[in-house]
């Protein structure tokens, strides 16, 4: 029993490939004394990511304060597309966008008139 658990394992280990490692061509990093930060990075493969934040009082109390930060991130797909992603995380949540990612059908006109009358008719 022991030999096929032995035999196994190493039929696994031999069929991992193991990647060389990506080398990093570019990195920044920056933080000030006020909670903010920046810092980005390119890798060899084209991989990009950019960062940058601060403190902002996102609620009522003096002491709700919280990080705002935005960045984008680009690498390339297997296919050889660039794929990009530009976000923001604030008091709104996160919010991303890229041309790759799936959007919402447009609301159908007779909604959109619905909506329009409900909010003239104090309704909304």
């Amino acid at each position: 029993m022991k030999f096929i658990i032995v035999a196994a394992l190493f039929s696994i280990a031999l069929a991992a490939k193991l990647d060389e490692p990506i080398a990093i061509v570019s990195s920044n990093i920056e933080m000030k004394e006020d909670g903010s930060y920046s810092f980005d990075f390119e890798s060899a493969d084209g991989t990009k990511v950019s960062e940058s934040g601060s403190q902002k009082q996102v609620g009522p109390k003096p002491e709700d304060i919280g990080t705002v930060s935005k960045g984008s991130y680009s690498y390339t797909s297997p296919d050889g597309v660039v794929i990009t992603v530009n976000w923001v995380a604030d008091e709104n949540g996160f919010q991303a966008t890229g041309d790759h990612l799936p959007t919402p059908p447009p609301m159908p006109e007779h909604v959109v008139k619905m909506l329009a009358d409900l909010k003239a008719a104090g309704v909304l």
